[in-house]
């Protein structure tokens, strides 16, 4: 194994690694859009491997999936048919025009500092049409205040992937000062490669700090809540109406830009 990112630079391990064969994700952001009137046009902000990008296309939407890894598109385009796949920061993009902006699995929080959020929201601003939507699907800050259950003890986890056993070590810190979720995780394999580790980070935003943040740019919260969403226990299901708390560990945002 090589350094880098083990899962990002191999999009097919990634996909091993984390089977959505229901497509949770996809659905529980399809439901969004359609609840809240969405137009067709969706642009998707760190596609990773595509899989929720072709899952909307498959609905009729016209989907564009954005990633800054070159790896994950290609593995997008071969495996993930449909929409249109562009390499893009979301730090701050120009794409074209679209009725939504989708976010999903934390990828809002690879915004660290202020301006880089404040980068995204403009950049979503300017993408959407009048009353476009945000949908996004992150961590939440909150759940850390007092609580230190996923900080306490590494998580380990094993799996195979053709033929080979994978195993990962995942150790998460709370670094106050720069307001970061920190992560190591340390790869291993049965052939005596020595260990990989490899470091990301996310911001910790809390629900307030975020609704001020999306008013700031024009936006209304029309839903922010812990759940039940695609990553909750247990899990979104069809039809099933959005809370109202901010308590869990996964926060779901859906917002409105305003018309005017």
């Amino acid at each position: 194994m090589t350094s880098g990112n083990l899962l990002t630079d191999h999009p097919a391990l990634y996909e091993a690694r984390f089977p959505d064969p229901e497509r949770l994700a996809a659905r529980w952001t399809e439901d969004c859009l359609r609840r809240h009137g969405a137009g067709p046009r969706v642009l998707d902000m760190g596609c990773g491997t595509g899989r929720d990008a072709a899952h909307l296309h498959g609905t009729g939407r016209t989907v564009t999936g954005a990633d800054l890894s070159e790896a994950m598109l290609a593995h997008a385009r071969a495996h993930h048919p449909g929409p249109r796949y562009v390499r893009a920061d979301l730090h701050g993009f120009d794409l074209g025009s679209f009725d939504a902006v989708v976010c999903l699995d934390s990828s809002l929080l690879y915004c660290h500092t202020n301006d880089q959020l404040d980068g995204f929201l403009a950049s979503c601003r300017h993408a959407l049409a009048p009353g476009g939507l945000l949908v996004a699907e992150l961590r939440n800050g909150a759940y850390f205040l007092g609580r230190t259950d996923l900080l306490d003890r590494p998580a380990v986890d094993a799996f195979t992937w053709q033929g080979r056993t994978y195993r990962s070590r995942t150790t998460l810190t709370v670094d106050r000062t720069a307001q970061l979720l920190r992560r190591t995780r340390v790869w291993t394999t049965d052939d005596g490669s020595p260990p990989v580790p490899q470091h990301s980070a996310w911001r910790l935003l809390f629900p307030h700090e975020l609704r001020h943040f999306l008013t700031a740019h024009g936006f209304e919260v029309l839903e922010l809540h812990d759940g039940p969403g695609p990553r909750t226990e247990p899990p979104w299901r069809a039809d099933e109406a959005p809370g109202a708390a901010t308590d869990g560990d996964r926060l779901h945002l859906v917002a409105r830009l305003h018309t005017h």
